[in-house]
């Protein structure tokens, strides 16, 4: 492993506050499920990606520590509520909210979304919330649904270029993603960015990469990341290779040149990474 993807380990009270408020509310956070490698600092800075909608996905994507079942439990009506109550005992101001995908509900998830972003703003007004949703197999009634509620952000991820996709990418298909971008924008005008991100180091080439952020640029994404892809087991996507700080630096300089108004590509970049920073980037909603 390469100097520049080694993280540093933090420990201390933040962390252990965090995990403690997320037990004692059994929440699920993405920071866990997935195996993010910026756990440690950004529990430490007493930061948490909440994860709705239970741990189990219905899809079963290669890059993806998610655990996986076709029949998961039906959602927790009380789940949003301990959100709430978790966000205000960590006393955040920007609150990210990603869910597993739930094929098996008739709108995928979006009015448990939907219902997370009013509770966080009854108890925390002041509060921004972003939310990394599913594709919801492109139902435009269920993005209606979460996005009438005014997240700060709207983030769907592409995971990968369009000749992986469909390999890396359980029942899930890389113009579907782009078209549930393209429409976000549409819904949210000016008022709600849209956001995505992929990986590196799953096989593509420069190229692909180029392509995939003009693409997102074209259909309507304003805010993009892009992240080294790191295998959570042995049985997960092989790593093709490490990327190069300075082949991310590339990326991010190119992005700025298609018109993205944010951009963070760094290897240890992850979709809700310091998402708090773009506090300065959008305007208040």
């Amino acid at each position: 492993m390469p100097p520049w993807i080694r993280v540093k380990v933090s420990c201390g009270e933040g962390r252990q506050e965090v995990d403690s408020i997320l037990d004692d509310l059994n929440l699920n956070t993405v920071c866990k499920s997935a195996r993010c490698p910026n756990l440690n600092e950004c529990w430490h800075k007493r930061t948490a990606t909440f994860m709705i909608l239970g741990d189990y996905c219905t899809r079963n994507c290669k890059f993806c520590a998610v655990n996986h079942s076709l029949t998961p439990p039906p959602p927790d009506a009380d789940e949003p509520r301990r959100v709430a109550e978790a966000a205000k005992k960590l006393s955040l101001k920007y609150v990210v909210v990603t869910s597993v995908t739930r094929d098996d509900l008739p709108d995928g998830g979006a009015s448990q979304f939907a219902a997370v972003i009013r509770e966080l703003r009854n108890a925390m007004p002041n509060t921004r919330v972003e939310v990394l949703t599913p594709d919801f197999n492109g139902d435009e009634e269920a993005l209606r649904i979460v996005l009438n509620e005014k997240p700060a952000v709207f983030n769907h991820n592409l995971e990968t270029v369009e000749r992986l996709s469909k390999e890396i990418r359980y029942r899930a298909d890389y113009r579907l993603s782009l078209k549930v971008l393209a429409k976000a924008a549409e819904i949210g005008g000016d008022e709600i960015p849209v956001k995505s991100g992929f990986m590196v180091g799953m096989g593509e080439t420069k190229e692909e990469i180029l392509k995939t952020i003009c693409e997102l640029r074209e259909n309507g994404v304003s805010i993009l990341t892009v992240g080294q892809y790191l295998p959570p087991t042995r049985e997960h996507w092989k790593l093709s290779r490490y990327v190069r700080p300075e082949e991310f630096q590339e990326f991010e300089q190119f992005a700025y040149e298609k018109g993205f108004s944010f951009a963070a590509c760094a290897p240890l970049v992850r979709s809700s990474y310091n998402a708090a920073k773009l506090l300065e980037k959008i305007p208040s909603t």
